[in-house]
């Protein structure tokens, strides 16, 4: 109750004013407003978990008011004051979406009572809205356990089988172009459609021979190697490796990471491999002109590293699903689906964790957060 943010709305002042001192002198936090259209005013800058409204006001009435806050800031509970010849504006306010009403004269005890009800409904609501977040997320993490449990049985023998008949088709497809580059093959019918057929052929094969070394990276479990890394010398190889792309697409890669204080200990070649994953997903979400920023901070006891693209940005919708195994915004044959998620099962293996921030339009920005010494058996709990 002492923390429960007040809005107290009247046209009395001396009543209103006599009011809020009460509720102060109980620990609770009162703004005060005159009217509707200030109370309103008062709403979009200060949070207030219960407004008490006064029904009968001139300009904005107490039940426009209150239409206006429930339709604007619906978590806030309004209780609403009227007076003994105008209790039916108390039921409206309730069927518009008020908590309660009490009529005038109030008693101080009454009016505690109903905040307090309200203040309790309010912490209701909150843990039902963590309860159904806390589900959402189980769920999601049973799905992914499920999916790479399958990932673990399946994986590595699928990707061995698949490896054998990959390499003969790619043997035999550069043998057929290789002899489509003969000289008594040159003007052969429809060579150029041929050599278009190899192409999506080879094209095919690196697809798949891609999907089968990243499903056994996925789930091989290598010892850790602890060593000492500079992340700043780590980025700097990172970015030069996709430099040339980079160049090509006429995006500019920014490394701000000083060399003061940028030594961890960790995996540097599992490090890599993220960073590799993030600057080349930055660089095909970046257009022409664009920028990528690496950014790096110590805090506290860890490390926190970002990159940060001008990109197109990601979808609401596919934000929650993007470290989901398979799951791809790229067009079919550009990507695998695996690449983030792989990147997030080495950094909570290496106790940490990443998130993502992203804006359509604006661009994206992934969060790395690092111990500053990562011990072995230690891995971050999700």
């Amino acid at each position: 109750m002492e923390s429960t943010r007040i809005l107290l709305v009247d046209d009395e002042s001396d009543f209103r004013t006599t009011i809020a001192k009460r509720l102060m002198k109980r620990g609770m936090e009162v703004e005060q407003a005159g009217s509707g259209e200030e109370s309103l005013a008062i709403l979009k800058d200060k949070p207030v978990d219960v407004v008490i409204l006064d029904v009968k006001m001139p300009g904005m009435g107490g039940l426009k008011t209150l239409h206006q806050i429930k339709e604007n800031y619906p978590k806030i509970e309004v209780i609403m004051l009227t007076g003994h010849a105008t209790t039916q504006d108390g039921v409206d306010g309730i069927k518009t979406g008020a908590f309660d009403y009490l009529t005038k004269p109030i008693e101080l005890e009454q009016l505690l009572g109903k905040v307090r009800q309200a203040h309790e409904k309010i912490l209701r609501e909150d843990e039902k809205a963590k309860e159904a977040e806390f589900r959402t997320k189980m769920e999601q993490q049973m799905i992914a356990t499920e999916r790479l449990a399958s990932l673990g049985t399946l994986a590595a023998g699928v990707a061995h089988e698949i490896n054998n008949p990959l390499a003969i088709i790619k043997e035999s497809a550069g043998w057929m172009k290789s002899i489509l580059q003969k000289e008594e093959m040159a003007k052969i019918p429809r060579k150029e459609d041929f050599e278009k057929a190899l192409g999506k052929i080879e094209n095919g094969v690196e697809r798949a021979r891609r999907i089968t070394h990243e499903l056994l990276g996925s789930v091989k479990q290598n010892e850790s190697v602890l060593s000492r890394v500079d992340l700043e010398e780590l980025i700097d190889e990172a970015i030069i490796l996709i430099k040339n792309e980079a160049v090509g697409r006429n995006v500019q890669v920014n490394n701000r990471v000083a060399s003061t204080d940028s030594v961890i200990w960790s995996e540097p070649y599992k490090l890599r491999q993220v960073l590799l994953n993030l600057l080349t997903n930055a660089v095909h979400a970046t257009g022409s002109g664009g920028s990528i920023t690496v950014d790096f901070e110590r805090s506290g006891d860890g490390v926190e590293l970002t990159i940060q693209d001008t990109g197109e940005g990601i979808p609401k919708e596919n934000l929650a699903r993007i470290f989901e195994p398979f799951f791809s915004t790229k067009p079919t044959g550009k990507g695998t689906g695996l690449g983030l998620f792989v990147s997030r099962s080495i950094i909570e293996k290496l106790g940490g964790e990443i998130s993502v921030e992203s804006k359509l339009g604006q661009g994206t920005r992934f969060c790395i957060r690092l111990p500053a010494c990562y011990e072995p058996g230690k891995a971050r709990k999700s």
